[in-house]
């Protein structure tokens, strides 16, 4: 299960929406069908209409819950950060790191990438969660510059993961991310 829910009981919506991203981890967002959501989360196709009236709502639901699991890891982990210098810089990165890598990540993004390819309007979420951190990297950061620059190389990092397009061996990675971690914390020398 790609984002395991916290409470007791599942409901319908979350069982369809474990249920769709194991689908598109296996066989990609393009054959997902809802008979097949419906089919593996246990439930009726109407049951899951009532949800997701078509594949595109569920695809929007999927995203959405991406995004809301983001922001719950990165909401947890401000929370034992210590204080100092581009705190926001360092919470951000930080839950990048610690989100993107290996398994149903992985899976689950290739998948994806393949629907918005056929409706790029399906990450219009995701740019407005990029657009916000940009917005607080800017009005929160000791020095931009270093919290940009820590910002981007992550995001280029995790996206190297999720797509398994990373060249990187695991000591190339601890390096990156120490360096990344330096530059955050300590600032870039002019």
């Amino acid at each position: 299960m790609l984002f395991p829910c916290t409470r007791g009981r599942k409901s319908s919506r979350e069982k369809i929406l474990d249920a769709a991203a194991e689908l598109v981890a296996e066989i990609g967002a393009g054959r997902l069908t809802l008979d097949a959501v419906a089919e593996k989360a246990g439930l009726s196709k109407g049951g899951l209409l009532y949800n997701f009236p078509t594949k595109e709502a569920l695809l929007q639901g999927m995203i959405q819950r991406m995004i809301e699991q983001v922001t719950s890891e990165k909401e947890a982990l401000r929370e034992t950060v210590e204080p100092g210098p581009n705190l926001e810089a360092r919470v951000v990165t930080k839950t990048l790191l610690n989100i993107c890598c290996g398994g149903k990540m992985q899976e689950f993004a290739t998948g994806m990438m393949a629907a918005t390819a056929e409706n790029p309007g399906l990450l219009d979420p995701v740019r407005q969660v990029i657009s916000n951190t940009l917005d607080q990297l800017k009005a929160n950061s000791d020095d931009l510059d270093a919290a940009l620059l820590g910002w981007l190389a992550t995001e280029g990092l995790s996206n190297l993961e999720m797509h398994n397009l990373s060249p990187f061996t695991d000591e190339d990675r601890d390096r990156i991310v120490k360096a990344i971690d330096r530059v955050v914390v300590k600032g870039i020398a002019e």
